[in-house]
C-alpha cells in the first residue's frame, strides 16, 4: 500500500471515467447520532462541518485505516454538495495514499453496472439543467405562506376570538407550518440558490423565524436519514424501533426471538393514532428542539427560534389572552404534527427496514422509498415529497423538476429489475397502518413461538 498523499485526487469525484482507488483516513463514526460533527475529534482535529457530511455514514471505514475506495464516496458526495471545491477542501487532507493493484477497488456488495448506469443518469440530469432552480417558484411558495399567515391574523382581528374564527385561524396557521416545513426543506437541501451559504442563511430564517425550530437540529438528523434511509441505528427516523414500534419484517422477528417487549407491538397499528401523528410535534419536537439548541450551544438558531415565539405571542396575545394564545399554539402544532407525520412516513415506513447492508447508492434509496401519484393537490400537500424516490436520488434537485426526471429513473429501475413503487395518496396513508399491523403480527408470532 502506498502511503504518499496524492493532492488534488478529490477533483476526480466529478469524473465520468473509472476512478482510481485511494485510501482516506477518517476520525469518527458518522453512524453515531450522539456526536456533534462540528466539534473536535479525539485527536484534536475538527471533523467535517458541512451539513451534508452529518449524514454520510462510513461507520465501517473510519477506524484502523481501513481502505476506502474513492469510488465508494463519489455518489453521496456529489449528491449532497453544490460546491465541489468544498469537497476538495475537506477530502485532500484526509487522503493518505493509493491502493495497491492487487487490492479490490469495488466492493462486492454493490452492483457495479447499476452504479455506472446511475452515474450516466446523473450526467444526463446535469446536462438537461434539472438541477437549476426556478427562483420564481420558490418566491411564490414563500409568498403564499406569508399570505396565509397574515390571513390567519386578520380573521381573529376582524371576526374576534369566538370559536369559529379561532378554529379557522388555527387551520390556516397549521397550513403555514406545514408549507413552511416543505420550504425550509428546500433551503436545507441547498436546492434554491447556487451558493450553499445563501441557502443556509434563508434556511435559518424559514425554519427559525417562520417555524420556531433550529436549522442545526434539522441538518444533524435529516442528512443522516438521507445517507442511510431505513437503516436501523443509522437513520434517526427509525429510532422509534424498538421503544415504541416494531418496524420492518426482519427487525420485528428479531425482536420477538429475543423476547423483547417494550410495547404491545401487535396493537401498534392502533396506538399509532395516539402517539404518532397527533403527538410527535406538540409532545416531543416542541420541547426537544430547545434542549438541542441549548445543549449544542447553537445560540444563533436559538435566537431565530425565539423570534418566532415573540412574534406569535405579540400578534395574538392582545386578542386571545395568555390561555387562548397558548391554546392556539398547541392546536396549530397538533394540526402540523398530523400533516407532517402522515406525509413523511407514507414514503418510508411501508418500505424495507433493516440493518445497513452496504449496497450501492441507487439501491439504498430505492429499497427505502416509494412515490405517491402526481396531482396539483398532492404536489402542494406534500411539498413534492410525493416524488420521494427522485428526491432521495438527487437531494439538491429543485422539487419542481422531480416530475421531469421520474421517467428516467423508472427506466433505470426497469432495466435492472428494481421495483419503482408509486401509489395513490390514501393508499399510501393506509399502507403505513397495514405495515405496522403486519410487523406487529410478525413480532407476536416470533415472541410466542420462536
Amino acid at each position: 500500500m502506498i502511503s504518499v498523499p496524492l493532492p488534488g485526487a478529490a477533483e476526480l469525484l466529478t469524473a465520468q471515467k473509472p476512478l482510481p482507488s485511494f485510501i482516506f483516513q477518517w476520525f469518527c463514526p458518522w453512524g453515531s447520532t450522539e456526536r456533534d460533527s462540528t466539534k473536535p475529534g479525539k485527536n484534536g482535529k475538527n471533523l467535517l462541518s458541512s451539513p451534508a457530511y452529518h449524514g454520510i455514514d462510513f461507520f465501517c471505514c473510519h477506524l484502523n485505516d481501513v481502505p476506502v475506495p474513492l469510488s465508494v464516496l463519489q455518489d453521496p458526495f456529489i449528491a449532497f454538495h453544490l460546491d465541489k471545491a468544498l469537497v476538495r477542501k475537506y477530502m485532500n487532507p484526509l487522503l493518505i495514499g493509493e491502493l495497491a493493484p492487487d487490492q479490490p477497488s469495488f466492493e462486492p456488495s454493490k452492483n457495479k453496472k447499476l452504479v455506472e448506469d446511475f452515474r450516466e443518469l446523473r450526467a444526463t440530469v446535469e446536462k438537461m439543467g434539472l438541477l437549476q432552480p426556478n427562483h420564481a417558484f420558490f418566491i411564490l411558495c414563500l409568498c403564499h405562506i406569508l399570505v396565509l399567515d397574515v390571513a390567519a391574523w386578520l380573521i381573529i382581528w376582524y371576526f374576534g376570538a369566538s370559536l369559529v374564527p379561532f378554529l379557522f385561524s388555527a387551520v390556516l396557521l397549521g397550513t403555514v407550518q406545514a408549507q413552511a416545513g416543505w420550504l425550509q426543506h428546500d433551503f436545507g437541501h441547498l436546492s434554491v440558490f447556487s451558493k450553499s451559504r445563501w441557502n443556509h442563511w434563508v434556511h435559518k430564517f424559514v425554519i427559525g423565524h417562520l417555524k420556531g425550530a433550529p436549522a442545526s437540529w434539522w441538518n444533524h438528523l435529516h442528512f443522516q436519514h438521507h445517507a442511510k434511509p431505513n437503516c436501523f441505528r443509522k437513520d434517526p427516523d427509525v429510532n422509534m424501533h424498538p421503544l415504541f414500534f416494531a418496524l420492518g419484517k426482519t427487525l420485528s422477528v428479531e425482536l420477538g426471538v429475543q423476547k423483547k417487549k417494550f410495547m404491545p407491538y401487535n396493537h401498534q397499528h392502533k396506538y399509532f393514532f395516539i402517539i404518532g401523528p397527533p403527538a410527535l410535534v406538540p409532545l416531543y419536537f416542541q420541547w426537544y428542539i430547545f434542549y438541542f439548541a441549548v445543549q449544542r450551544k447553537q445560540w444563533v438558531d436559538l435566537a431565530w427560534m425565539l423570534s418566532f415565539y415573540i412574534r406569535f405571542f405579540l400578534t395574538y396575545l392582545p386578542f386571545l389572552g395568555v390561555k387562548g394564545t397558548l391554546g392556539l399554539h398547541l392546536l396549530v402544532r397538533f394540526i402540523e404534527s398530523n400533516w407532517f407525520v402522515w406525509v413523511t412516513q407514507m414514503n418510508h415506513i411501508p418500505m424495507h427496514i433493516d440493518y445497513d447492508k452496504n449496497v450501492d447508492w441507487f439501491s439504498t434509496q430505492l429499497q427505502a422509498t416509494c412515490n405517491v401519484h402526481q396531482s396539483l393537490f398532492n404536489d402542494w400537500f406534500s411539498g413534492h415529497l410525493n416524488f420521494q424516490i427522485e428526491h432521495h436520488l438527487f437531494p439538491t434537485m429543485p422539487r419542481h423538476n422531480y416530475w421531469k426526471v421520474a421517467p428516467l429513473v423508472k427506466s433505470l429501475c426497469a432495466k435492472h429489475g428494481i421495483e419503482y413503487q408509486c401509489k395513490p395518496l390514501l393508499t399510501a396513508f393506509a399502507d403505513i397502518v397495514h405495515s405496522l399491523k403486519d410487523s406487529g403480527e410478525l413480532w407476536l408470532d416470533a415472541y410466542l413461538h420462536k
